[in-house]
C-alpha cells in the first residue's frame, strides 16, 4: 500500500511546489559546500565554514517542516534563516576580516542570486497566507 502524501494541498502544486524545490536545492548546495568546505579548508576560515554548515542544517530544517506542513517549525526555521542572513550578511561587509571566505549568507546571499535574502520573505508570507494541513 502506498503512503500517504503528507504535504500540505497548497505545497503540491505552483508557488508551493516552488518553495519546496529551492529549499530542496539550498538545502542539498549548503551541505555539500559546508561538508566540502570544513573537511578540506576549515583552518582559512573558521567562522564563515562554520556559519555555512549552520545555515545548512537550517535549510534541511526548514525544508523538511515545510514539506511535512509542521507550520510551527518551519516559520522557526525560515524566520532564523531570515535574521542569520540579514545578520551574516550584514557582517561580512563590515567585518571582513572574519569573513575571508563566503559563507551561504555573505553578501545577503549574493553568491546564490540572493535566493538566501528573498526565499525567508517569501515562505514566510506564503506560509501566513496558505491554510494547514487538516
Amino acid at each position: 500500500m502506498a503512503e500517504p502524501d503528507r504535504r500540505s494541498p497548497a505545497l503540491r502544486t505552483g508557488p508551493g511546489r516552488l518553495l519546496t524545490f529551492f529549499y530542496g536545492l539550498l538545502a542539498v548546495a549548503a551541505t555539500g559546500r559546508s561538508v566540502f568546505q570544513l573537511s578540506t579548508m576549515f583552518g582559512d576560515a573558521p567562522t564563515a565554514y562554520v556559519l555555512s554548515a549552520v545555515a545548512a542544517v537550517i535549510y534541511v530544517v526548514a525544508f523538511a517542516a515545510i514539506v511535512t506542513d509542521h507550520r510551527v517549525l518551519a516559520v522557526l526555521a525560515c524566520s532564523i534563516e531570515l535574521v542569520g542572513v540579514i545578520v551574516v550578511g550584514t557582517l561580512s561587509y563590515t567585518v571582513r576580516h572574519d569573513f575571508p571566505q563566503t559563507t551561504v549568507w555573505s553578501g545577503y546571499g549574493y553568491g546564490y542570486g540572493y535566493l538566501p535574502a528573498v526565499l525567508p520573505v517569501l515562505a514566510l508570507i506564503y506560509l501566513a497566507r496558505t491554510p494547514a494541513r487538516s
